[in-house]
């Protein structure tokens, strides 16, 4: 009996310690969530942009380490116009809405996709690019339908729209794959070599990554992409729902560079003259 009342003293002694610091994490959180940072950007004249740097076309390092990518030079565009610079920082992408709201990071601008489960963590921007998921396989799998999934292993990255989608409608694929689960990577970059090399037969992907990832293939036409029918998305930048000036600016700075016509110029550069834009963005 002892033993156990010491026991009880003891854990109520650890959470006397803890419920201070815990009480700090959580005020510190809701101070991020509710603080609108804008002059403190403006005044270091440095806006932190988080990123997955595997995710060609949106943000990629190339071989010499340089980090490039449609989602780069948009960022850069807006952000010149309020004479900012953008540090562009690597996060785990499973972590992005974290990264955010400890103030790691100001923004996520890196394909991210407008979902309802994150519109109740973060503020979007307006979209500005098209989006939807579609299968990879390889042509030598004979796969040319979800259905063929069947008992097949199927890859997805952590933390992507198309994890979202694949267990918020599983009757569409995961009901089908092996073991009713699929492989989780931390970048797309390792899912196509697994996929290259046999270890998944599917790989459930952005269609703007697989058509430039493909594209850029010793042999292309060894690959087949098929779209399902997960609803379309669009992509736009992840802010802290305290940040109301934040993005007022970046949805000015999008209108702008519309009208301006770089916005076109970018998607050129990325996407040929059909880029999947979304809509004309708002002012």
């Amino acid at each position: 009996m002892k033993k156990k009342l010491r026991l009880i003293f003891l854990m109520m002694a650890v959470c006397l310690v803890l419920l201070p610091s815990l009480s700090g994490c959580e005020n510190a959180t809701k101070r991020a969530n509710t603080t609108d940072y804008w002059q403190t950007i403006k005044k270091r004249g440095t806006v932190v942009v988080g990123l997955d740097d595997s995710f060609v076309p949106m943000g990629f390092r190339e071989k010499n380490g340089k980090l490039t990518g449609y989602d780069i030079d948009l960022a850069k565009a807006v952000f010149k116009l309020y004479g900012i610079k953008v540090d562009f920082q690597s996060i785990d992408w499973s972590m992005n809405t974290t990264e955010l709201r400890n103030r790691t990071i100001d923004l996520i601008w890196n394909g991210f996709t407008v979902t309802p489960a994150r519109a109740k963590v973060v503020s979007f921007s307006h979209t500005y690019l098209a989006n939807q998921q579609v299968l990879v396989s390889k042509r030598s799998q004979n796969i040319t339908s979800f259905q063929k999934m069947t008992g097949k292993t199927l890859g997805v990255q952590s933390g992507s729209s198309g994890a979202e989608d694949v267990d918020k409608q599983p009757q569409l694929l995961k009901n089908k794959i092996k073991n009713k689960t699929p492989i989780l990577y931390d970048s797309f970059n390792d899912a196509f070599i697994d996929l290259g090399a046999n270890r998944i037969q599917g790989l459930l992907i952005d269609d703007v990554y697989a058509g430039y990832y493909i594209k850029k293939e010793n042999d292309p036409n060894s690959y087949r992409e098929i779209q399902g029918s997960f609803p379309k998305e669009q992509f736009a930048v992840g802010i802290r729902k305290g940040d109301v000036t934040l993005r007022k600016k970046i949805n000015h700075g999008l209108y702008v560079l519309y009208k301006n016509g770089t916005l076109k110029k970018i998607n050129e550069k990325w996407f040929g003259n059909t880029a999947p834009v979304e809509k004309q963005p708002k002012s």
